[in-house]
């Protein structure tokens, strides 16, 4: 069913849609062109979501793709970057329906970049076989689709047709005889809340979790709180990708601003033939894998990790070195391919057509997330979920570039279908086509570390993704001293010790510092406050907590999950998704 002919509903059931990014505002539209009643909840303004400062842009196989790509083509990348952890017909479904959702964003006013032909000017990225890569206004795919989406959904709030509630933090959700049956929110120092036949949650990603982060301070794992304090089933939490080549303010001599987040560097940089040296000036990539600068980009912040810690440096950063680029491409290029970044770069004293930019590895993206089966359906009744948030398995182990706001649109769309009741039954369970193993048990009340102690993984076939040896790190183990909860000892604390290189060690000694703050900030039940940052804290260890353990659990390496002391991993047990849920004991899902 395409963005264009899903049927009116019969009766104007309402939808409570939690997230102004692409998922949320695209289901919202069409939830509403539907005939729905909807109510979209945003935690800031509608422009403060992932979707506004993704940079590298769309993938998708068109009616008229390029020279020899297909859509068998994309599907093959994608599995592949997935590191053999992907749901199979997930991904086909993305692949395949990719180019009606395109059609669905130009219905709603997104205006796609144009060749001198007029036809679209596809992008090759990091991974993909063939360019398939839609941009929108250069190196600000994001922010145009979001402005154009944003624009559509005022016009429809200014219709009747949908109801904005901005500045609105979700806080629970509230269940009736297992039924989710709406939304609790902060607004205005007051707490109030909005029933519904379904609440469809698309908050996001959790980049805050961590000390670097290409993700806006919104991004605090609020979703995964939300679903699994209601009892939802989450899986695939120990794969968060980081993305390579993030700015250091401070190596380039100015100060990051206020609250500003370092500045994503697009893998369509690298695309475009740009390379990373270390501070000897020597390109290193090649050595750790034989696609260098265009390996998938767990790879590439797995080589930049690595490489720092040969030269004693682990905590330093190395050089996207873009000047080869205007030398190929001629004087301009990058002021033209890439203006958002030329501006930002020159705002952090960077020309980058005559010096290299200084870049570090960032947390960019969780793979893992709530459980839904194809049409955003979770194991909660009433309770759909779309886009980062979500775990179709379709990114399995490691997102490939530009498939996640792919993911959004599409599965967005799909989720509105079995809001509507246009999509098939599922016996009021998940259709995760991925053989899963034991969950994870997580009763309430239970320090969740502990709880992994009886899983049993077998060992057999590590995937490291690198030429380097697994062991290399093994001795690198940073220390930190004990010290009261915030945040930034939280997001310390997780990027030295479950970030881009885990150990079991790291894993144990994050998960006794974590058990000990949630001794104190009592992360597993809703805060009893009204204030925002008290349930966000809340939200951040809860989350921090279930991405150790899974990550203690799984303990081969596979895609963006490295585990420098690694063991072999069986064949099966790479497409086996070890699942969490509270109030559950220890089952075969």
């Amino acid at each position: 069913m395409t963005a264009e002919r899903i049927p009116g509903a019969p009766a104007r059931r309402r939808l409570v849609v939690v997230g102004s990014g692409i998922a949320g505002l695209y289901s919202a539209l069409l939830a509403a062109d539907a005939g729905a009643d909807v109510v979209l909840l945003s935690k800031g303004a509608l422009a403060d979501s992932n979707t506004f400062f993704a940079q590298g842009g769309i993938s998708a196989v068109l009616d008229e793709p390029a020279p020899g790509d297909t859509v068998a083509a994309h599907i093959a990348d994608t599995l592949k970057a997935g590191a053999g952890h992907c749901n199979v017909e997930a991904v086909r479904v993305l692949c395949t329906e990719a180019r009606l959702d395109i059609m669905g964003l130009e219905r709603f006013g997104v205006r796609f970049d144009a060749d001198d032909d007029g036809d679209p000017a596809l992008g090759l990225e990091a991974a993909h076989s063939a360019p398939r890569i839609l941009h929108a206004g250069g190196d600000a795919t994001g922010a145009g689709v979001a402005n154009a989406l944003i624009l559509a959904v005022l016009d429809a709030q200014d219709a009747g047709k949908i109801q904005v509630l901005g500045h609105a933090q979700a806080t629970s959700l509230l269940q009736s005889e297992g039924r989710v049956t709406g939304v609790e929110f902060l607004r205005n120092g007051r707490l109030e809340n909005v029933i519904g036949d379904a609440v469809l949650l698309a908050t996001g990603g959790a980049g805050q979790l961590f000390a670097q982060t290409t993700n806006p301070l919104v991004a605090m794992a609020d979703g995964i709180a939300l679903a699994w304090r209601a009892g939802a089933e989450l899986a695939d939490l120990e794969f968060f990708q980081f993305h390579p080549t993030s700015m250091v303010f401070a190596a380039a001599g100015k100060p990051a601003p206020l609250g500003a987040d370092p500045l994503l560097i697009s893998e369509a940089v690298r695309g475009e033939g740009a390379i990373l040296v270390d501070a000897n000036g020597e390109r290193f990539m090649p050595r750790y894998h034989p696609d260098a600068e265009l390996a998938p980009r767990d790879v590439v912040s797995r080589s930049i990790a690595l490489h720092l810690a040969s030269l004693g440096d682990p905590n330093g950063h190395v050089f996207l070195d873009a000047r080869v680029v205007e030398a190929n491409k001629g004087e301009g290029f990058l002021e033209k391919r890439f203006p958002t970044l030329s501006a930002r770069t020159r705002e952090a004293g960077i020309d980058w057509t005559i010096e290299p930019v200084p870049v570090a590895p960032a947390a960019h993206y969780w793979m893992g997330g709530i459980v839904t089966d194809l049409f955003g359906r979770t194991s909660v009744p009433g309770l759909l979920a779309a886009g980062e948030v979500a775990c179709t398995g379709v990114q399995g182990a490691n997102r490939l570039a530009s498939n996640s706001l792919l993911e959004g649109l599409v599965f967005g769309r799909r989720a509105v279908e079995g809001f509507l009741g246009w999509a098939p039954s599922n016996g009021g369970v998940t259709d995760s086509l991925v053989p899963s193993a034991p969950a994870l048990r997580s009763l309430a009340g239970e320090r969740l570390a502990s709880s992994a102690a009886g899983v049993d993984l077998h060992a057999t076939t590590a995937l490291s993704g690198t030429t380097e040896p697994a062991g290399a790190l093994t001795a690198w183990q940073p220390e930190l001293v004990p010290e009261p909860f915030s945040r930034t000892a939280l997001r310390r604390l997780m990027t030295a010790k479950a970030g881009v290189l885990r150990t079991g060690g790291l894993l144990r000694e994050a998960a006794e510092s974590l058990d000990a703050w949630a001794d104190v900030v009592l992360p597993e039940n809703v805060p009893d406050s009204v204030d925002s940052l008290v349930h966000e804290d809340a939200n951040l260890l809860l989350a921090a907590q279930l991405l150790v353990q899974a990550a203690g659990a799984r303990r081969g390496s596979l895609g963006a999950h490295y585990r420098s002391d690694a063991v072999e991993t069986h064949r099966e047990e790479i497409v086996q998704r070890y699942t969490i849920r509270r109030k559950a004991s220890l089952v075969n899902d």
